[in-house]
């Protein structure tokens, strides 16, 4: 893989994350189509999620700011005894939240095996868009709901997260997931889709702690550095874009037209597979 390759696939990548069109799935294709295969390049990707957390990170820094000082002010009213006398503040609701979101993701973590499995079959990947497709087509034609994040208890972002386990396949989007999730416990679609990157950080971090491992086993050669940060860098600034680009859309356009894109991209793998 060259500089060039790498930054491609970081371009793909900071589109896919965010957007709901499955990054997953497009490098998992672009891998079959290509030959870029093995551990070596398991860990670029990795290290291209990371770059998307990154974006993350700076786009809603205010509600990462309040879910980390959330986290402190808890572990003091655990450790007085206020915890019990005390009213949750926004932070530490928020905190609990991404916690209980976060639960379905420890048993979808044992299927990893099978999902890399799945990654290597272009034609699967394809009705996996497909399915996508029409899950995302589905979302944007449910009544608008009434529920912030503010209101919301606790079971609505663990219904959540139950339909965020669907998104460990390669081909259906995470956030695509976690937004039509949002959309049917009755979060109103901006909110849908801040919950849906907030979710992302602990998704995206545990993808990391299960595959760095085999990736410092092995290590990387050393003509692979420099791709590795250029497609890291490039990830960052596209995932960027893509946030705006999909805020946008949550509040001014739906996601039709992503529906349309990843049934066709769907059909098109299909298609290559099968009869090339």
């Amino acid at each position: 893989m060259n500089l060039l390759e790498a930054v491609l696939y970081g371009v793909l990548q900071g589109i896919a994350e965010f957007l709901p069109i499955s990054s997953s799935g497009h490098l998992s294709l672009a891998h079959n189509f290509f030959g870029t295969e093995g551990v070596q390049y398991l860990a670029f990707d990795v290290l291209l999620h990371l770059a998307t957390l990154f974006a993350v990170l700076i786009m809603y820094r205010k509600e990462v700011f309040l879910i980390a000082k959330g986290f402190f002010t808890l572990m003091g009213k655990l450790f007085t005894g206020k915890l019990k006398k005390s009213p949750l503040d926004f932070g530490e609701k928020l905190f609990l939240m991404l916690c209980v979101a976060s639960i379905p993701l420890v048993p979808a973590a044992l299927l990893s095996d099978y999902v890399e499995a799945v990654g290597g079959i272009s034609w699967i990947i394809g009705c996996l868009l497909i399915f996508n497709g029409v899950m995302l087509w589905c979302s944007d034609r449910l009544a608008e709901g009434k529920i912030n994040l503010e209101a919301a208890g606790w079971l609505r972002p663990f219904l959540v997260g139950c339909v965020q386990m669907i998104g460990v396949l390669p081909g259906i989007s995470r956030s695509g997931s976690t937004i039509t999730g949002g959309r049917l416990v009755g979060f109103n679609r901006e909110d849908a889709v801040r919950f849906s990157f907030l979710m992302s950080m602990p998704a995206i971090l545990g993808a990391c702690v299960l595959e760095l491992p085999d990736f410092f086993a092995e290590g990387m050669p050393s003509q692979l550095v420099l791709p590795c940060i250029g497609g890291a860098l490039t990830a960052f600034v596209v995932g960027l874009g893509a946030i705006k680009l999909l805020q946008f859309f949550a509040r001014k356009k739906g996601f039709t037209v992503f529906s349309v894109y990843t049934v066709l991209v769907g059909a098109a793998a299909v298609i290559a597979d099968l009869c090339l």
